[in-house]
This record gives C-alpha cells, sequence and structure tokens, in this order.
C-alpha cells in the first residue's frame, strides 16, 4: 500500500528544513517566481541535483506548484502561448529536482469566449506536453469563465482532456467556494475524472459558494478541519496544506491523526 504523505507549502529556499519543521513528509514549492513569466529557477544551495539529493535523503515527497500567471485556455495568444512554454520548462525542472508532480490551475477564457474553444485549447496543450512528470489540473474558486471551478465545467475539460494522462488537484477551499459540498466532493469529482492525484487541504475563510479564493487554516475556517480531513481520508492520496504558515505545524499535525491515527 502507497503511503499517503502530509505536507504544505512553503518557501523555496531550504524546503528540507521548512517541512521537517513542520513534521511534515511532503512538500510543495514554486520553482521561481510564482506572479511572473520568467524561467524557472531553483533557489536551494547546489541547485536541482542538490535539491533533489537531499529531499531523497529526508524521505521527502516533493511537488511543484506552477505560476499563477500560467492560463492555457485563453483565447489571447500573448498568454496562452507563453504559458505553454512556461509550463513546459516548469515540468522540465520539476523533473530535475525529482518532483513526483506538477500542478496548474485551470484558467479561464475571456467573457465573450465560447467556453468550449478553453476546453479545446486545453485538449492542445495537454497533447503537446512532454510530461516528463505528471501535471495536475487543480480546480478553481470563483470566476464565471473559469474552466475547472464548477462540477459542469470539469466535466467538460474531462471530456477533452480525460485521455491525455493529465491528472488531478483537488483543493477544498476551492471547491467549497464554487459550492460543491465537501461531505461528497470525492466521490463527485471521481464521478468525472476517474482519479484525484493530490488533495490541497485548506480551510476557507470565506462562506460556502462565495467564489473566494481565501485560504485559512484548519478549524479557523467555514469549512472545518474534521470535514477538510475526511476529503483527504477519502482521496486516500497525498495532501498538501496552503494555509497560512504560523498554523501549518498544527495543520499537518491534525491531519496525520485524522487519516493515520498518529
Amino acid at each position: 500500500m502507497v503511503e499517503q504523505r502530509i505536507g504544505a507549502h512553503v518557501k523555496q529556499g531550504d524546503p528540507v528544513t521548512e517541512a521537517q519543521a513542520r513534521g511534515a513528509n511532503a512538500v510543495q514549492i514554486f520553482l521561481g517566481d510564482p506572479q511572473g513569466w520568467k524561467g524557472p529557477t531553483v533557489d536551494f544551495p547546489g541547485g536541482a541535483e542538490a535539491l533533489r539529493a537531499a529531499t531523497e535523503a529526508a524521505d521527502l515527497a516533493v511537488y511543484v506548484h506552477a505560476p499563477y500567471v500560467l492560463n492555457v485556455a485563453t483565447t489571447n495568444n500573448r498568454i496562452r502561448i507563453p504559458s505553454r512554454k512556461l509550463l513546459q520548462q516548469q515540468v522540465d525542472l520539476a523533473a530535475q529536482v525529482g518532483a513526483r508532480g506538477v500542478i496548474v490551475h485551470g484558467g479561464h477564457v475571456l467573457k465573450d469566449d465560447d467556453p468550449e474553444i478553453g476546453f479545446d485549447n486545453w485538449r492542445k496543450c495537454a497533447e503537446r506536453l512532454d510530461a516528463k512528470v505528471p501535471v495536475f489540473v487543480e480546480n478553481t474558486a470563483g470566476g464565471d469563465y473559469a474552466m475547472a471551478r464548477r462540477l459542469d465545467r470539469i466535466a467538460r475539460l474531462w471530456d477533452a482532456i480525460g485521455d491525455s494522462g493529465l491528472g488531478f488537484c483537488l483543493d477544498t477551499c476551492h471547491a467549497f467556494a464554487a459550492g460543491i459540498d465537501p461531505s461528497d466532493v470525492v466521490d463527485q469529482v471521481m464521478a468525472i475524472t476517474g482519479r484525484i492525484d493530490l488533495v490541497h487541504a485548506n480551510d476557507s475563510r470565506d462562506p460556502f459558494d462565495s467564489g473566494a479564493d481565501r485560504h485559512a487554516n484548519l478549524g479557523s475556517g467555514t469549512i472545518g478541519a474534521e470535514a477538510v480531513a475526511a476529503v483527504v481520508r477519502a482521496a486516500g492520496v497525498d495532501a498538501i496544506v496552503e494555509t497560512p504558515a504560523d498554523g501549518q505545524t498544527a495543520d499537518v499535525s491534525y491531519l496525520k491523526k485524522y487519516v493515520h491515527g498518529a
């Protein structure tokens, strides 16, 4: 049986130390600027090979979150084409650091666009991507023109890319903000995608169906710690908390106890 790991999103400089301080055996990082278009970089001393050696020695599972600016669905060529290029660069470097996956947001189309164009743009991206490591599409919290906010859009997206080998990252805060009940979100998503590859285990600062992407530490938000943890246990895959850093140690500890009883 594959171990279900619990971890946190941490600063790039020394993810091993950051993870160990939280009692985590998984970690998520950015490779470079999450808000910029420059190529990915490794801040760890010694570069990609040193980071890979350090995380392997620490038995630490590594995930990479692609920059927020990426939007491979858009009809805007000045965004879509650079997004494809940057995603490939992220995947290539993630492979060098030994990452288990790269997470990328589902993106959106413009106000007057047919959503089908966005789904087709995702299909083209998936066909051209050299996925040296698995790539997981993440559901998003808001936006009327988003590709992966509500279940009907996720279903249409999966019609387009389901045969491509791309995976799915389920964010509990985003799903809650999109109006998806946490009590059956795993069953609902599995019925559509047939897979959940990673959980972003986040409480929400805002009410159900708010459309707001604002994470809270477990138990201090509107979802509740137990409801978030139940999603993690039901999904049966690794989980990463993307919550405020000062509460991440408690978040990781709670999830470990709930999922593993330890």
